[in-house]
């Protein structure tokens, strides 16, 4: 039965993944990015040690303007600041865990193009900010509750660079991978999106002994995500062919998701990847409580997989934070989303591309069978996925010709299928999702919505 997802919580900056948008436009101006930095460092501060923030960011043009405006903002509150510069968002979250740091910076827009950038926030155990706290946040800067704090002297924080995080965070990388395999004499193919990743996870391939042929591994600022990486694997899909690789690896712009291809070029999802990791911690009891997780965006056929194996899904709200939240809570260790942000929680503690890379990679040397093969376990449901720019956001509830035309189609699909329809957390647009056995039926049913909501939000 359609249940209509919500509009978000009215938010001023954050949405569900951090603060995104147009960089040089509010919200992401150096001015909040300052404001963003000050309500951080406030917020971490707990004690009467020196504390400590670190700041990363992807391959933007943008991120030196950001960078610089949200260490002005940390250190005028009296906290340190550790820049590492290009780093990944997992590997940012690993550094903060790893130094014992009071919290994480990352300044990037992920898979979005480059003029874009956001910030998003770890915690010092390397977690996502939950919700609550990000809403704290925002009621510091807008109430104007620290305004009047101005450290002065000794107390005002200082910034320094931290030069070898690349170097810690390869290491780490590597430690995942089971130590009884090894990639000697395999070719892969790893398109870096011109992103954060362009140095780390070419050297983690290539130390673990594959030959790596590396796509898009000089940024400039400018051609990050540009027809490449994770929303765009076709040419790594023809370098793979060519070069007789046994998997190319896509990941985006910070590097938290991956979309892979097998050695004939065809694209394997997070779904199908997250099945084929699954049925391989379910084969050696490291799967807790059999249970995978996923979001309400993942294929049905992932759930008819692992039923066949004898497993469960758990479904979240779109978001990998919402994904972790409730592994944590119930005491889960794997899961993920569609779109490639995949969490092995014995391992880290957010989306990593290059450790769901390694991991699908150790279930094809286990075996001894090509991606081609081990994807068949997972048959995935017809599914049409369309997203409509909107000028306003509403209540679904409040606009009946919608929901009756959300009703029509879940009526005509029965039990074998589903609509789901809601707002992106990042991008002024609705997200419209049906799924069924008829593809022709679903893009059908799909365009009717699509239309009814342009003429009430369009």
């Amino acid at each position: 039965m359609y249940r209509p997802a919500p509009v978000e919580t009215e938010r001023k900056l954050f949405g569900t993944d951090g603060i995104r948008g147009v960089a040089n436009v509010y919200p992401m101006t150096a001015e909040i990015a300052m404001q963003v930095g000050r309500a951080v460092a406030y917020y971490v501060r707990n004690g009467s040690h020196r504390h400590r923030i670190v700041v990363g960011k992807d391959t933007r043009l943008s991120g030196y303007m950001l960078e610089t405006a949200l260490a002005a903002g940390i250190c005028s509150m009296g906290v340190d600041v550790m820049m590492v510069g290009p780093l990944s968002t997992p590997g940012i979250a690993f550094v903060t865990q790893s130094m014992r740091a009071d919290a994480g910076a990352v300044i990037s827009a992920s898979h979005n193009p480059y003029q874009d950038n956001g910030i998003k926030f770890f915690a010092r155990d390397g977690f996502k900010l939950p919700d609550e706290v990000e809403a704290r946040i925002e009621d510091l800067i807008f109430r104007h509750k620290i305004d009047h704090l101005r450290p002065t002297a000794t107390k005002v924080g200082k910034a320094t660079r931290i030069d070898d995080s690349q170097g810690r965070y390869i290491v780490f990388l590597k430690n995942t991978f089971p130590k009884d395999l090894s990639l000697d004499g395999l070719t892969v193919v790893v398109d870096c999106a011109n992103g954060a990743a362009y140095k780390t996870a070419p050297a983690v391939f290539e130390e673990l002994g594959a030959k790596v042929i590396p796509l898009n591994v000089q940024p400039d600022g400018k051609n990050i995500n540009a027809k490449c990486g994770a929303l765009h694997p076709e040419a790594m899909a023809k370098a793979v062919v060519k070069h007789g690789a046994i998997i190319g690896i896509a990941l985006d712009g910070d590097a938290d998701r991956v979309i892979v291809v097998d050695e004939k070029g065809e694209t394997v999802d997070g779904d199908a990847i997250m099945a084929i990791c699954a049925k391989d911690l379910l084969a050696q009891k490291k799967l807790a409580k059999k249970t995978l997780v996923a979001t309400v965006m993942s294929n049905m056929g992932l759930e008819v997989a692992m039923a066949g194996l004898g497993a469960k899904v758990v479904r979240t709200k779109v978001g990998d934070r919402y994904v972790v939240e409730a592994m944590r809570k119930s005491g889960y260790t794997f899961g993920g989303e569609q779109s490639g942000h995949l969490i092995f929680l014995d391992h880290a503690t957010t989306g990593d591309g290059v450790i769901a890379a390694l991991g699908l990679l150790a279930v094809m040397q286990r075996s001894g069978r090509p991606l081609s093969e081990l994807k068949t376990l997972f048959d995935a449901f017809p599914q049409t996925q369309v997203s409509v720019p909107i000028r306003l956001r509403r209540e679904l509830t409040e606009l009946p010709k919608v929901t009756r035309a959300i009703r029509a189609a879940e009526q005509a699909l029965g039990k074998d299928g589903r609509v789901l329809v809601r707002f992106s957390g990042t991008e002024l647009k609705v997200r419209v999702l049906v799924e069924g056995s008829d593809k022709k039926a679903n893009e059908a049913h799909a365009q009717s919505i699509v239309a009814e909501l342009k003429r009430a939000l369009g």
